[in-house]
């Protein structure tokens, strides 16, 4: 499921600033290569026992990945969930509890990144 209208779209940031603002709000930098990046932020639904990836795709404008200077546009932001053994799958909806958690979050992200 795509996220529109987050507000992400388009945004810019140095690397160092967007690994910051990212951990505080609890994604991480899993994958990542010289010009781009995707950050995923884990999110549990107990009540169904399912794991859902709140996920933000990037890409180096200016710079490789290496350098913490290197500046970054958000592309896209999209919620998944987790399969048997290892993938996500974006097709369904997800429950209402997880998507105000993502909700949250990426508003969250966004009012550390403007600030």
């Amino acid at each position: 499921m795509i996220f529109e209208n987050t507000g992400l779209d388009g945004l810019h940031s140095d690397l160092a600033y967007l690994d910051e603002c990212a951990e505080k709000v609890g994604f991480i930098r899993w994958q990542w290569e010289y010009y781009r990046a995707t950050y995923d932020l884990k999110i549990e639904d107990k009540k169904n026992q399912a794991e859902y990836f709140l996920r933000m795709n990037t890409r180096a404008v200016e710079g490789k990945l290496e350098k913490p200077d290197t500046i970054l546009k958000i592309e896209a932001v999209y919620l998944g969930k987790a399969t048997f053994p290892h993938g996500l799958e974006y097709e369904s909806m997800a429950p209402q509890p997880v998507m105000n958690v993502a909700t949250k979050k990426l508003q969250e992200l966004k009012a550390l990144l403007e600030a």
